[in-house]
């Protein structure tokens, strides 16, 4: 019986052997943002506010809108094309879409799915996913999954918003933080030592009501009442939204360091979530990071909401200030309340 039971474990580890363990690895980033570009100055015309007062608040100075008639589907498509085109991959190769949206073209079908026409990725399946600003590191976590137990070779992840869609221009504390755009990764599988560490997740649905969109949905379907009382726009508490976002990143990014045994000085970039400059500046500071070591589109872009992560990574990545082997970490915080971190070897 024994002997029965040792063939086994030393089949078992020879078969490991032969199966390496896989890492996810990004092989292809693009990003799109549409041409309108609504700066400080527009927006002192539309509402009571200032370029001095929304940059000293947020570090924003201007953010991509975009046209009518145009959806988030078509953002993801032109940013999925342009990473699919650096990895040196056809559509056809896909097997997995995910999209990480809030503002998805409509209920349903999944933005995913047309996507997925739009490219014809005949091979692939394809779905949505809704974290807020959250979204591309949530997704990060599901493709990292489905590559490393082999369900998949190669996998589409877009984060994607049309956030002027959605905002108050008529609410002079939101209208200045959000803009549209899109980011993609193309991810597989790899032996090596390079790939996703690590990716961390989390959620407190007991702060909802602090940021959403009431709305929409089954709960207040669009009647002349919700739309008289602007229910179909964003609503956020900006100030205690900062205030959680900060100690919440803040032991998210710390347990990423620390699940990889990795010090603060090992980080060759922080790719954040571009929300607001001040919380980026508490979790570099909080990280002992140098400026040199973040990344900051925030003052162009603005919130992006999903995509803010990848458009910054493929910003960084074309720049050239991405180099074989440095470590990478993201971070975001949105609305569920949703928030995570995650660790990347390039």
């Amino acid at each position: 019986m024994k002997r029965s039971v040792d063939r086994l474990i030393n089949s078992g580890v020879s078969w490991l052997k032969k199966k390496k363990m896989l890492k996810t690895k990004i092989v292809g980033t693009g990003s799109y943002l549409p041409e309108k570009i609504l700066s400080n100055h527009d927006l002192e015309k539309i509402v009571d506010t200032t370029d001095e007062w929304i940059t000293t608040r947020c570090g924003i100075k201007e953010r991509r809108i975009v046209e009518n008639g145009v959806g988030s589907s078509t953002l993801a498509t032109r940013a999925a094309q342009r990473a699919l085109q650096m990895a040196g991959l056809t559509p056809q190769d896909l097997d997995m879409i995910i999209v990480g949206t809030v503002t998805p073209d409509m209920l349903f079908p999944s933005t995913a799915c047309l996507v997925q026409h739009h490219l014809g990725a005949k091979k692939a399946f394809a779905f949505d996913l809704s974290a807020g600003c959250s979204g591309f590191i949530y997704g990060l976590s599901v493709a990292d999954n489905f590559i490393r137990n082999r369900s998949c070779k190669y996998i589409l992840l877009v984060g994607v918003e049309c956030l002027s869609k959605i905002t108050d221009y008529q609410d002079r504390t939101t209208c200045v933080l959000f803009g549209d755009g899109a980011g993609a990764v193309v991810l597989t599988g790899s032996t090596g030592d390079r790939g996703i560490l690590s990716v961390h997740l989390y959620s407190d649905g007991t702060y909802g009501d602090l940021l959403c969109q009431p709305g929409g949905g089954s709960a207040h379907p669009a009647t002349h009442e919700t739309i008289d009382k602007r229910l179909h726009y964003l609503k956020m508490d900006g100030n205690k939204v900062f205030k959680l976002a900060v100690k919440a990143l803040e032991d998210a990014v710390m347990e990423a360091l620390a699940y990889n045994n990795l010090k603060s000085e090992q980080i060759s970039l922080l790719i954040a979530h571009q929300a607001n400059l001040r919380i980026i500046q508490v979790i570099a500071k909080r990280l002992n990071l140098p400026d040199e070591k973040i990344y900051l589109n925030i003052q162009k872009y603005g919130n992006t909401s999903s995509a803010s992560i990848p458009i910054a990574l493929d910003e960084a990545n074309r720049q050239g200030r991405i180099k074989e082997k440095d470590i990478l970490l993201f971070n975001a915080f949105g609305a569920g309340f949703t928030w995570g971190a995650a660790v990347v070897r390039w």
